[in-house]
């Protein structure tokens, strides 16, 4: 990795006009994933996917920081060559440059532009050759996935277990649908979502994938599983309050009504209605009756 202060980049002798993206070709499955302690990496949606595509989890020993050195080198090879020049930049000691103005979505964008385009095409300080061309250069065959829907575990959150009904698949309080589903109604099947777009789930019947399936109700939009969580809690605060509102009005008309004095026709029971007043429905009858 190169140590270079913020702002000063090596170039591989690219023209300085415009640029296009390049796509890298430095892919495939790991054998190995060596990673520290953090939630991220411990959680069961990481297991889950180590396992599915046969990698083996390597942490770091604990109380052993210079074992997480390899890590913490390329975070701050992001830290130097990308973030620094990016608004709202908070270095260590100092406040913020600019406004936060980039969504998660612009960020994931502008880091893949800089590994893509810049990163893997610069001219590396030490070896003297591009990480893309060194890569390259070895004939390395990675170890791909059977299908791009395996692929996909890499960025779906754990798996859960549904059951088809006839109107669909019934997650989160919306329902899903496929055409492929109709012949699985009454079948338990997986699924896999992105939380960051509840538009559509994919989902897997006994290990292999079946179909995706769309709501309707947020097709033609991205809204995240924390926007909908949001959103639901907001609606349940405002029920709580309206209740609550009401019981306290509820509370002081109980409170007036029990502070109120007894006047001599209260006092006086209630005397029943004389057989005149009483007024007998009127009823058709028929002869038959």
């Amino acid at each position: 990795m190169r140590r270079q202060p913020c702002g000063r980049r090596s170039r591989s002798g690219r023209p300085s006009g415009a640029k296009a993206i390049r796509i890298g070709t430095a892919c495939g499955i790991p054998d190995v994933f060596y990673t520290d302690h953090g939630s991220d990496f411990t959680s069961q949606h990481l297991e889950q996917v180590a396992a599915d595509l046969n990698i083996r989890l390597s942490f770091s020993i604990v109380g052993r920081p210079r074992g997480r050195g390899k890590v913490e080198r390329f975070f701050e090879t992001v830290n130097q060559l990308l973030l620094c020049d990016l608004p709202g930049y908070a270095p260590a000691g100092s406040g913020t440059r600019a406004k936060p103005v980039l969504t998660l979505n612009q960020l994931d964008a502008r880091f893949r532009t800089w590994l893509i385009d810049e990163y893997h095409q610069d001219v590396h300080s030490e070896t003297g050759v591009a990480p893309q061309a060194r890569w390259e250069s070895d004939g390395f065959l990675p170890r791909l996935p059977d299908s791009l829907e395996q692929l996909d575990l890499l960025l779906l959150t754990v798996a859960r277990s549904r059951r088809v009904q006839r109107d669909g698949v019934h997650f989160n309080g919306f329902r899903y649908l496929d055409l492929t589903l109709a012949a699985y109604v009454g079948e338990d099947v997986v699924i896999r979502y992105d939380s960051r777009d509840m538009g559509e789930i994919r989902i897997f019947h006994q290990n292999k994938f079946l179909c995706r399936a769309i709501c309707a109700e947020l097709a033609g939009e991205t809204i995240g599983l924390k926007d909908i969580i949001q959103a639901r809690n907001r609606h349940r605060r405002a029920l709580r309050q309206t209740l609550a509102e009401r019981a306290s009005a509820v509370d002081e008309l109980l409170a007036v009504k029990a502070s109120a004095p007894l006047t001599a026709e209260s006092e006086q029971p209630l005397q029943p209605a004389s057989p005149s007043a009483v007024v007998a429905p009127r009823l058709k009858r028929y002869r038959d009756d």
